[in-house]
C-alpha cells in the first residue's frame, strides 16, 4: 500500500521536481508536527498567510458557527449574505473614505485581475504598469505584469500593453501619461526579497496618477493586515490608493482575496456589460466568517502594536558576520547571505534544526523571516538561536 508522500508525488500536480515533502499532521500557534511527531516553528506563515497562527480558536469557532448555518447558496453578488456583508463593512471602517466598496474573490491572483478590468472598464484605457520584480500571482492574466520573463516567458502571448519600471525609481514615473490605465504596485515588494521605497516616492507616484486620472492599484495581498505594524502598508507613506488588493491573512487561513476601491468606480463593473466581474465562490461566506474572527482578533489582542518590538528583536538577535543585511518592515524581513547555495543549505538546515523557513523568487539569496504575528519573545528567540545555530553548521 502506498503511504502519503508516494500518493502525493503520484496524483499531486507539481509545481517543482524537489518539494519539501513535509508531511504534517497537526498545527498550533506558531509550530507545526509533522507525522512522526517532530516540531516545526513556523517562520513564513504559510507565506503570509497565518497571520493569528494555526488553530486560532476564535477563528475555528467562527468557522464551524457559520458552518452550521449556511455555507454556499448563490453566486457571489446576488444574495445578501451576513458575514459578508459585515466583513465588508468592517474593513471599510479602517479604510479611507475613497476605499469603501468591497468586492470578495477567492485569491490574491483573482483580486489583482478584477482590479486590472475594473481600472480598465473606468477609465476606458488598456495600458497599464507594473513593477520589475513583481509578483502579483500566476494567472494569465496576472502574469501579463509580473515582473520576471523567467516566470512568464513561456506562457506568451499574453496580455498586450504593459510597461515594467523599477521600483523607487522617480524617473521611470515619467512613464505615466494620460494613456496608462493604472499603475501596479506592492506597497512592499515582497518576492523581490522585500524591498521598500521611500514617503517620498510614493506621494510622487500618486501624484503623477491622480494628474493623469490613472488609477494607482496597490497589492498588499502580503503586505497588508498588520504585518508591516500598520493595518495596512500603503498608512506607512501618507497616500491611499485608488484600488487596493488584499488576501493571504485577509482569511484567517481560508481562501479569500478582496479589491476595493470607491463606490462610483466600482459599479463600472455592474453595466455595460453587467456581470463585469463574477466569481461563483469568492466572498464564501466560511471564509468571510473566518475572517471577520482573525480580524478582530488582530485588534482585540493589539497584535500591530507589537510589530515593531517584535521587529526590533529579530534585528537585534539575527547578527551573524555571514547574514550580509536584513531588509523588510514589520514581520516582512528578509536576510541576505551571499549565494543562493549557501542560502539554501542555511534554509534546509534550519527545516531540518526544527524552523520553518524558503527563499524568495526573485530574491534567491535571501531568506524570508514572516511569522504570525501572534510569535512571542522567547518564540522569536528559539528561532533565532537555530537560524544562528544553522548558519554556523554549513558555512565554515
Amino acid at each position: 500500500m502506498l503511504n502519503n508522500r508516494q500518493l502525493f508525488l503520484q496524483h499531486n500536480a507539481q509545481t517543482t521536481f524537489f518539494p519539501l515533502l513535509l508531511e504534517m499532521e497537526r498545527a498550533e500557534g506558531v509550530y507545526m508536527w509533522d507525522v512522526n511527531g517532530k516540531r516545526y516553528l513556523d517562520l513564513i506563515s504559510g507565506i503570509a498567510v497565518s497571520n493569528v497562527g494555526h488553530g486560532n480558536k476564535k477563528v475555528i469557532e467562527a468557522i464551524t458557527n457559520q458552518a452550521q448555518h449556511y455555507m454556499h447558496l448563490m453566486v457571489y453578488g446576488e444574495f445578501v449574505q451576513g458575514p459578508q456583508v459585515l466583513f465588508a463593512q468592517k474593513l471599510c471602517s479602517l479604510l479611507p473614505q475613497n476605499l469603501q466598496n468591497v468586492y470578495f474573490v477567492n485569491s490574491g491572483a483573482e483580486a489583482i485581475d478584477g482590479a486590472l478590468k475594473l481600472a480598465k472598464r473606468y477609465t476606458g484605457r488598456y495600458k497599464t504598469i507594473s513593477c520589475k520584480n513583481a509578483y502579483h500571482g500566476s494567472s494569465q492574466g496576472v502574469l501579463s505584469i509580473m515582473g520576471s520573463e523567467t516566470y512568464k516567458q513561456a506562457y506568451r502571448p499574453l496580455i498586450p500593453g504593459n510597461a515594467l519600471i523599477e521600483f523607487g525609481n522617480f524617473d521611470d514615473l515619467n512613464l505615466i501619461d494620460d494613456s496608462i490605465a493604472c499603475v501596479v504596485m506592492e506597497t512592499v515588494q515582497g518576492e523581490s526579497g522585500v524591498r521598500t521605497a521611500s514617503a517620498e516616492y510614493f506621494k510622487a507616484l500618486k501624484n503623477a496618477c491622480d494628474k493623469y486620472g490613472t488609477l494607482l492599484i496597490l497589492d498588499e495581498i502580503q503586505c497588508g493586515m498588520g504585518r508591516t505594524g500598520k493595518m495596512f502598508a500603503f498608512e506607512h507613506y501618507d497616500i491611499t490608493p485608488d484600488i487596493l488588493c488584499l488576501s493571504k491573512s485577509l482569511g484567517g487561513g481560508m481562501p479569500l482575496g478582496a479589491f476595493i476601491s470607491s463606490t462610483p468606480i466600482m459599479h463600472s463593473l455592474a453595466e455595460q456589460p453587467m456581470l463585469g466581474h463574477i466569481t461563483t465562490f469568492g466572498g464564501h461566506p466560511v471564509c468571510c466568517a473566518a475572517g471577520m474572527a482573525a480580524l478582530e482578533f488582530v485588534i482585540d489582542e493589539k497584535l500591530i502594536d507589537e510589530v515593531n518590538e517584535k521587529e526590533k528583536r529579530f534585528r537585534n538577535k539575527l547578527i551573524h558576520p555571514k547574514i550580509i543585511e536584513i531588509r523588510g518592515i514589520g514581520l516582512l524581513l528578509a536576510l541576505q547571505f551571499d549565494s543562493f547555495e549557501n542560502n539554501k543549505k542555511i534554509i534546509d538546515c534550519c527545516i531540518k534544526n526544527g524552523v520553518i523557513s524558503d527563499w524568495f523568487l526573485f530574491c534567491d539569496n535571501a531568506m524570508r523571516l514572516a511569522p504570525p504575528l501572534i510569535i512571542k519573545d522567547d518564540e522569536i528567540d528559539e528561532a533565532c538561536a537555530i537560524i544562528l545555530k544553522s548558519i554556523d553548521e554549513v558555512i565554515s
